[in-house]
């Protein structure tokens, strides 16, 4: 090989080590950098850290729980706002100047039952031939606690699909003039509520003339009156 051959491929090997140099030099100075910008990330980290440490105060790291984390089922939704409207409303709607005397059967103990409803349910409630799922006692109360009561013991009735229910309003031996005062106010109220398909004075052993034996519709919104 002449000395003329050699130069050109001296010069060619000292190049492509000058290319080689200037790639390792790029790879430092992206290393230099990304060591940079990680130590920058854990500064502003602990700077957050103890930042957090100084606003809150010591805290106990909690106990690592070794239970399962299962999905549980979100309750539906319940317009508790809407109910409460249609309370306040409906107060105004079980009156006791409503007239039903035209409503009830003039038969024993005034019975009551709706258009549809046949006059067999209402002899079976009057022999006590249904079965009572519910009943709520009224002695004691006065006029306008008997009817709220009343109308939250129909609510949840309904609610639960009960359908036969009693209703004590006591037979006024302790009223002035012995005389049942929230009897006919009674009466007058589960007329009015479209839960009450029909009712009848109790038999003996489920409190006679002191209660009322109720049949609820099952399929009655909560709340709504006739």
């Amino acid at each position: 090989m002449t000395r003329e051959r050699m130069v050109p491929a001296r010069a060619q090997g000292l190049a492509g080590l000058a290319e080689l140099r200037e790639v390792l030099a790029a790879r430092r100075r992206e290393e230099a950098q990304r060591r940079a910008r990680e130590h920058a990330q854990r500064l502003a980290e602990d700077a957050a850290a103890q930042l957090f440490r100084t606003a809150v105060g010591k805290v106990t790291p909690l106990r690592a729980s070794l239970r399962a984390e299962l999905p549980r089922p979100r309750p539906e939704p319940w317009p508790h706002q809407r109910e409460a409207d249609e309370r306040a409303a409906l107060l105004q709607t079980w009156s006791d100047e409503v007239d039903v005397e035209s409503l009830l059967l003039t038969d024993d103990g005034l019975s009551f039952r709706r258009p549809g409803i046949g006059a067999d349910v209402v002899a079976r409630l009057r022999r006590g031939q249904w079965t009572i799922q519910a009943e709520i006692d009224l002695h004691g109360l006065r006029r306008d606690e008997a009817r709220q009561v009343l109308r939250d013991f129909l609510d949840l009735a309904t609610r639960r699909a009960q359908r036969c229910v009693r209703i004590v309003h006591g037979k006024g031996h302790g009223s002035p003039g012995r005389r049942p005062v929230l009897k006919a106010r009674v009466q007058r109220w589960l007329a009015q509520s479209a839960a009450v398909l029909a009712f009848a004075q109790a038999s003996g052993p489920q409190g006679g003339a002191g209660a009322l034996i109720a049949l609820l519709d099952r399929g009655a919104r909560r709340g709504r009156s006739a």
